[in-house]
């Protein structure tokens, strides 16, 4: 009897052990003037199909901003504190970010950068923010307006074996 209960403690500590599966997307932003934004998201699989998901329910996410395609500023979930502006909605049946800047329509992004996208970090600081103005970065606590793109603009995830290209489409001439 003791040896079965042995056995079942040492199964429950090993699926105990066992690493919950996680969905896990990328994410491309294109902004205007030479601005973009790569990200990844990651929350429990079982949520896959599951409808809007909240900044409560995401494991994993990063985001990392370009200029001209050079890295101008980063910031990832381990960076979170009381005092970030953290406000994530996800739609795990379209794999997409919605977006317009509605709370009441569950499309509203702050991504370490609250309404005025001046609240990202004074030294390196980066950050994100999908609002009903427009979509635009924060850069050491400044609203970087040269950034902003429609607040409609469509932002898709997709799955981390399809290669992006998050370059702005240069003018034909």
């Amino acid at each position: 009897m003791w040896i079965a209960r042995i056995i079942s403690f040492w199964l429950a500590a090993m699926l105990a052990a066992l690493p919950v599966q996680a969905a896990q997307l990328q994410f491309c932003w294109i902004g205007a003037n030479g601005y973009t934004m790569e990200g990844v998201i990651g929350f429990p699989d079982t949520l896959l199909g599951t409808g809007i998901i909240t900044e409560k329910q995401v494991t994993a996410f990063r985001i990392q901003g370009y200029k001209d395609g050079l890295p101008i500023g980063f910031w990832s979930l381990s960076m979170l504190t009381p005092k970030t502006s953290w406000t994530l909605r996800f739609d795990t049946d379209s794999l997409a970010f919605p977006m317009g800047g509605s709370r009441e329509a569950q499309s509203y992004q702050e991504w370490n950068a609250n309404g005025e996208v001046n609240d990202c970090g004074a030294t390196g600081g980066f950050g994100f923010n999908g609002g009903n103005w427009a979509q635009d970065i924060c850069i050491d606590n400044r609203w970087i307006s040269d950034s902003s793109i429609d607040p409609f603009t469509p932002l898709p995830a997709f799955g981390m074996d399809v290669r992006l290209n998050c370059d702005p489409l240069l003018p034909i001439s």
